[in-house]
């Protein structure tokens, strides 16, 4: 009887120390694994850190006592080098990505920084290089390198940019967007496209006979045709009309992703010195005085806009020229908008600028241009003025025969170079954020955030820098690639611009002496102007006038449409 007492008791203290000891077991060999996200080796060929997307410069450690309870938590700053893939999609960093914050890894799905990011589908850092494909969500703050941060609201997801508003479909074809009050926001008809931006703006864009005809007001745009063919790429001249004047310009043309794109192309270079002069530090910081202080425009953007107190260089000098150009411009529209009455006659709103007094000061404790969003256009001026230097080059050892590369029927545009992220905004466009319109004028900055344009020729930029009545710094937005080729190409008219007054000014007020200044002509000579221009641009008004007055009472008839 007792042995069989002993027996049973021996066989239930069997069982509890199997219990206990087997999952003591599995814990402490879970504990004596490696790190479940430790990086492979890394690559020989890895760039330096600076050139490395990061988050912060903080050394990289795992905390000691991560914990499982159903996910995986690494406190501290994460790091990873080489190819990591989590469940739900595939991360792949090319080059040293640093991660700092709190990392979450719920069945290795999440991953939360500094607030919360998630990268759903395919991310990728190169060198410095972001490019997201697929579904990104950001919220909080990502810094991808120095001066340029990604910020968005959050939960903000990329692609939801439809703008409120309707759809009309249009008698005989086309369509129309109608706005909540009732405005129309665009139309799509007879190969005609209209769009009305939030202060009154209207910009048409048809083709008409080969030529590309865009008019951005009642006093101006652009005719655009074929004009030489050259190493086997297509060249246009395009003729801008302005209250009465002319100039031209020339355009390379590409073909991307089934659609044509129109890049700046130069009629002539200076020497290659004088452009690593403009880019190179200069001997000392240079003190200048632009005399802006009694202008009008100055003293309404004083708010957004102050210029640098010395210049290092003239990349420097050229980034504050450039931003000041496309100031006083949005100063000129708005101030010729407020005079005329909202040139396009359309009725006031309170989405529109309805004073017709003095455009009133910039609130001191508006947004301020910052000096890294201002290093980071400097940065895109060096770049440029490297790649013209090699032109140069070029265009001299050649005799000024170049254009000898041949054609590429998929060459993406310049605005979609990798290595191209900061633009300003050139013209008046209406964009969405959050669901809501908002505006970005002239003398704004946004980043780039995608490298491929998505199925309506949008890609995703982030607000770098804004005027107080734009879309706010940190939100997403979509801008089509045709508006963004188009800030490159102002750009880089600016910029040449600039290295012209800067080649006048150059050896006086300061300023160090520059190498030999003088030009040689391009391969590419600058075309004559279209005379017709002006005609052109006045028939399309009268089109356009005429499109809206029927679309206007197609919507009112309608009063629905798709939403």
């Amino acid at each position: 009887m007792n042995f069989r007492i002993n027996r049973s008791v021996l066989r239930k203290y069997s069982f509890i120390a199997i219990v206990v000891l087997v999952p003591a077991i599995a814990i402490a060999q879970h504990k004596t694994a490696p790190a479940p996200h430790s990086a492979p080796a890394p690559h020989a060929s890895a760039p330096a850190h600076s050139s490395a997307p990061s988050h912060s410069s903080a050394p990289a450690q795992h905390s000691t006592s991560p914990s499982h309870a159903g996910s995986t938590t690494h406190t501290g700053s994460t790091t990873h080098t080489g190819t990591t893939t989590h469940a739900g999609g595939t991360t792949t960093h090319t080059g040293t990505t640093t991660h700092t914050g709190t990392t979450t890894h719920p069945n290795g799905t999440t991953t939360s920084h500094a607030g919360t990011t998630t990268h759903t589908g395919t991310t990728t850092h190169a060198g410095g290089t972001t490019t997201h494909t697929g579904t990104t969500t950001h919220a909080g703050a990502t810094t991808h390198g120095g001066a340029t941060t990604h910020t968005a609201a959050a939960g903000h997801t990329a692609g939801s940019h439809t703008p409120p508003g309707r759809n009309v479909s249009l008698k005989g074809g086309g369509s129309a967007h109608i706005r909540p009050n009732g405005q129309i926001r665009s139309v799509n008809r007879n190969g005609m496209q209209i769009n009305h931006n939030l202060h009154g703006g209207r910009t048409i864009v048809s083709t008409h006979n080969g030529a590309r005809v865009v008019t951005t007001g009642r006093h101006g745009g652009y005719v655009q045709r074929s004009y030489v063919t050259r190493g086997g790429h297509s060249y246009y001249s395009r003729t801008y009309y302005y209250h009465g004047g002319y100039r031209t310009g020339i355009y390379r043309g590409y073909y991307y992703g089934g659609r044509p794109y129109y890049g700046y192309y130069p009629s002539y270079y200076y020497g290659p010195a004088y452009y690593g002069w403009a880019y190179n530090p200069w001997p000392a910081p240079v003190a200048y005085g632009w005399g802006w202080g009694g202008a009008p425009w100055y003293g309404y953007y004083g708010g957004y806009f102050a210029p640098y107190p010395v210049y290092p260089s003239a990349a420097f000098w050229l980034t504050d020229y450039l931003i000041a150009a496309n100031l006083q411009a949005a100063y000129a529209v708005q101030a010729e908008a407020e005079a005329g009455g909202l040139a396009w006659g359309w009725p006031a709103s309170d989405q529109l600028v309805a004073s017709m007094g003095a455009i009133p000061a910039a609130d001191a404790n508006g947004v301020v241009l910052s000096p890294e969003v201002k290093k980071a256009l400097s940065e895109e001026i060096k770049a440029q003025l490297a790649d013209d230097q090699n032109q140069a080059a070029s265009a001299k050892a050649s005799g000024a025969q170049q254009g000898s590369a041949p054609a590429n029927s998929n060459e993406a545009p310049p605005a979609l170079n990798p290595a191209r992220r900061t633009f300003v905004v050139s013209d008046d466009l209406s964009v969405v954020a959050d669901g809501d319109e908002c505006s970005l004028t002239a003398g704004d900055v946004i980043t780039r955030l995608t490298d491929k344009p998505d199925d309506d020729n949008n890609v995703n930029v982030s607000v770098a820098a804004s005027k107080k009545s734009d879309c706010a710094p940190g939100k997403m937005v979509a801008v089509s690639v045709d508006d963004l080729q188009e800030m490159h190409n102002h750009f880089r008219e600016q910029l040449t611009s600039g290295m012209g007054e800067l080649a006048k000014k150059q050896g006086k007020d300061g300023l160090p002496k520059a190498p030999d200044t003088t030009t040689t002509a391009g391969d590419v000579p600058e075309p004559p102007p279209d005379k017709t221009a002006a005609k052109t641009l006045e028939d399309q008004e009268k089109a356009a006038d005429q499109t809206e007055s029927e679309v206007k009472q197609e919507a009112s008839s309608s009063g629905g449409g798709s939403q």
